[in-house]
């Protein structure tokens, strides 16, 4: 798959450019007709396979995204940190898990008092004794039930327990035996299925961690332990999945909005990416074309795990050649990128259109997304839980 075509094909030239052309840069854009086709897909597949749709909201931290996840069928949303969970908490999402582990009480706190305020199903996940220990202690303290998931590493080896040790076990029966928590069941996150590098890969990471999830799930009913749902997450693994047997719900992320490193890797289609940063040319050397977006906008992230399929920063195109061969950003310093011109007439003033490797950091580095449809209408959608880190 060539990952300098196509791009733009799904928005057509006319009003969406005028648009485009018009915007004050650095601008953070959403193709707001691609943004709904992909959160479509995720709900699709979800259906398809009878499984729970939670999408994980640290890729774009917008309620008004959550919200139209949540009119297309999900079940709720997933978050990673605590105050990026109370955004979406205050926002009126009816159901939050919280995918990491949380050992410092205050935080627990927060959470749980917010949920009890606006009648929030809030789920929270833990991989230790001492993790348990203070989500048991701040339920405790609130007169509150907790559900909690026990984190299962299936192969990325950044958290979770190994479903091969007996004290894993011992750990997911802990739970249930103690005071002011219910065990919720098993989650998981594939993330090394980026490293992956081909479909085939990706599918194959995705079996491994069913079979894993599933088989874990088993032993602990064999001890006498109910599961009541089984958890998986990660953009590639579900949507280039190999079945949900034995699953009960899959949180992806980054598919809302995709990015240079799902299409090198397979998971995309150059069309499906909804978010790209539209920056001016600002001055011009032998080498580069310097535009007015640097790490502060695009961030220096080059992929999820150190994945390997990106060149660069970005794929760069011009608003009027949009089927052109992709340029690449080459360099960053804060307030400035390089772009690599290769000859090229860029001309000081113009504007190019970059579609970065990695959307989610880009995302948590804007205070709002600018939303334009088919016939060109802009909308503002502010960035609430940009930076909420804690």
């Amino acid at each position: 798959m060539s990952t300098s075509q196509n791009i733009l094909c799904a928005t057509p030239r006319g009003h969406r450019e005028t648009a485009l052309a018009a915007l004050e840069t650095p601008a953070v854009v959403i193709d707001r007709t691609i943004l709904e086709a992909n959160i479509a897909l995720g709900a699709a597949i979800a259906r398809q396979h009878k499984v729970a749709l939670r999408p994980h909201i640290k890729t774009h931290k917008s309620p008004a995204i959550a919200k139209l996840q949540m009119e297309a069928g999900a079940a709720g949303i997933t978050a990673s940190k605590t105050d990026e969970a109370l955004v979406f908490i205050e926002a009126g999402i009816p159901s939050v898990t919280v995918a990491y582990p949380l050992v410092d009480r205050a935080k627990i706190s927060r959470l749980i008092r917010a949920a009890k305020i606006k009648g929030t199903d809030l789920r929270v996940v833990a991989d230790s004794a001492d993790g348990i220990a203070a989500l048991s202690a701040e339920a405790r303290a609130q007169s509150h039930r907790l559900p909690v998931f026990l984190k299962v590493d299936v192969g990325l080896h950044r958290c979770g327990v190994d479903p091969a040790l007996p004290a894993s076990r011992d750990l997911a029966l802990s739970v249930g035996r103690t005071a002011g928590l219910r065990f919720a069941g098993l989650l998981s996150h594939a993330g090394h299925a980026y490293a992956a590098g081909t479909p085939e890969g990706v599918r194959l990471v995705a079996r491994q961690e069913r079979d894993l999830m599933v088989g874990f799930a088993e032993s602990l009913r064999q001890a006498g332990l109910e599961v009541p749902a089984i958890s998986v997450g990660s953009t590639p693994t579900v949507l280039l999945n190999d079945g949900f047997e034995g699953l009960s719900e899959a949180r992806p992320g980054n598919y809302v909005f995709m990015d240079m490193t799902q299409v090198g890797l397979g998971v995309a289609r150059p069309a499906q990416v909804s978010l790209s940063v539209i920056v001016t040319v600002v001055s011009r050397n032998d080498r580069y074309a310097i535009v007015d977006a640097g790490s502060k906008v695009m961030s220096s992230d080059r992929g999820p795990h150190g994945s390997d399929s990106v060149r660069g920063f970005g794929a760069v195109f011009t608003l009027e050649e949009p089927d052109a061969p992709a340029m690449t950003l080459a360099r960053l310093s804060e307030e400035h990128g390089f772009v690599e011109h290769e000859g090229r007439d860029l001309k000081i003033g113009s504007r190019l259109r970059i579609v970065p490797n990695h959307s989610c950091p880009v995302a948590n580095l804007t205070d709002r997304f600018v939303a334009i449809d088919e016939a060109g209408g802009v909308e503002y959608w502010p960035v609430e839980g940009r930076g909420c880190v804690r």
